[in-house]
């Protein structure tokens, strides 16, 4: 078993050095690639080199190879937190961002001074009178609440940047990757305070059976990185997903709003602006007449919904109309759904249920 699981490290490492010398030797990928991937992965690099070191035993059995794995403890979180900001907001690197790395690099020389330059006589001293082990315990412990607080923060901007989507966009996006992400992060963090939380509990050799988990988390991070720069690479390029157009306060009247209604009215049904697969808000605000603080204004203050619900209530009483015709009786309720502007089934069916409070077969069905 601790064969398999020293292979996996090693194949975890091998394919963070494989990332590496994609991102940085490419061209292509050069000029492109969100910088913050490709330091996250040198990151999980040095993570697992102090494990690879040790197994190797290149230099020997020396104790303090591993101590060089303790190096991207503080600069992790960090990393995935300016990750996540970057991708989903367009936010590019500043000097400023490297205010988040000071902790690290702190704990970096720490690392270094305290444990790898002292001499054996030092840590001997240190281990016998049990200060190494409180001094351990204290600092993995602070790395620990510093990566979750990273983590927390990276999901918040996750959460607040899907719920934007909603008033913008007719349409969904693929986000699926950022919660997988964060998901696996998150996974890895909880394995890492069971782990510590054994330790100073005092159940040491639970503990020593369990820190492979540490190794094995880091490495499944790398492949599942790996996995979606092979299958989805746009997803790691330097750009917003989508632009987020931030909402102020506009000046209309309620009469001004009441008149709107009747023009929005008028115009969905009219025009049939829904039936677009990829309507902006902005766009729909253009006809009519008005900026896109207002529309959102009035969709909020006046229907009662935000953007994403509105158009997607049109779209499923288009559909309702399409199904019971002659036309739509031969087509699948999914052709139908495109027919009316839907551009995903899941989105589709979670849209109907939530506002008929059936499935469109049961609906169907009914009438």
């Amino acid at each position: 078993m601790q064969t398999l699981l020293n292979q996996l490290v090693y194949f975890g490492f091998f394919q963070s050095v494989f990332l590496l010398i994609i991102y940085l030797f490419s061209a292509k990928n050069r000029k492109s690639i969100n910088g913050y991937i490709a330091f996250l992965v040198f990151v999980l690099l040095i993570g697992l080199s102090g494990r690879i070191l040790y197994l190797s035993d290149i230099f020997g059995p020396n104790p303090r190879l591993i101590s060089f794995s303790e190096f991207s403890i503080l600069l992790f979180g960090a990393t995935v937190y300016l990750f996540t900001r970057s991708s989903l907001l367009g936010k590019r690197f500043s000097y400023v961002d490297l205010v988040h790395y000071i902790p690290g690099l702190c704990y970096i020389l720490f690392i270094v001074f305290y444990f790898m330059l002292s001499t054996d006589e030092v840590l001997s001293a240190r281990v016998k009178s049990g200060e190494l082990y409180r001094v351990v315990n204290i600092v993995v412990g602070f790395g620990l609440a510093f990566n979750i607080t990273y983590w927390a923060m990276s999901l918040y901007e996750f959460l607040q940047f899907r719920k934007q989507l909603l008033n913008e966009l007719s349409y969904t996006i693929k986000t699926q990757f950022f919660f997988n992400f964060l998901i696996a992060i998150g996974s890895c963090l909880f394995v890492w305070t069971i782990i510590y939380l054994l330790n100073i509990s005092g159940y040491e050799l639970l503990e020593i059976k369990a820190r492979p988990a540490i190794w094995l988390s880091i490495a499944f991070i790398i492949l599942f990185i790996a996995f979606y720069s092979i299958n989805e690479p746009d997803l790691f390029r330097q750009k917003p997903m989508e632009v987020l157009q931030k909402y102020a306060q506009s000046k209309l009247s309620t009469v001004d709003l009441n008149r709107l209604k009747e023009t929005l009215d008028n115009l969905m049904v009219a025009k049939k602006p829904y039936l677009n697969n990829k309507l902006l808000k902005a766009e729909l605000a253009e006809m009519v007449g008005v900026s896109n603080p207002e529309l959102a204004r009035l969709l909020n203050e006046r229907i009662g919904m935000n953007f994403f619900e509105y158009i997607n209530y049109y779209r499923i009483m288009e559909f309702i109309k399409l199904a019971q015709s002659e036309q739509g009786k031969s087509m699948t309720f999914f052709g139908l759904a495109q027919e009316v502007g839907f551009n995903s089934k899941t989105t589709f069916n979670k849209s109907f249920k939530k506002l008929m409070g059936v499935t469109p077969k049961q609906y169907l069905a009914k009438g």
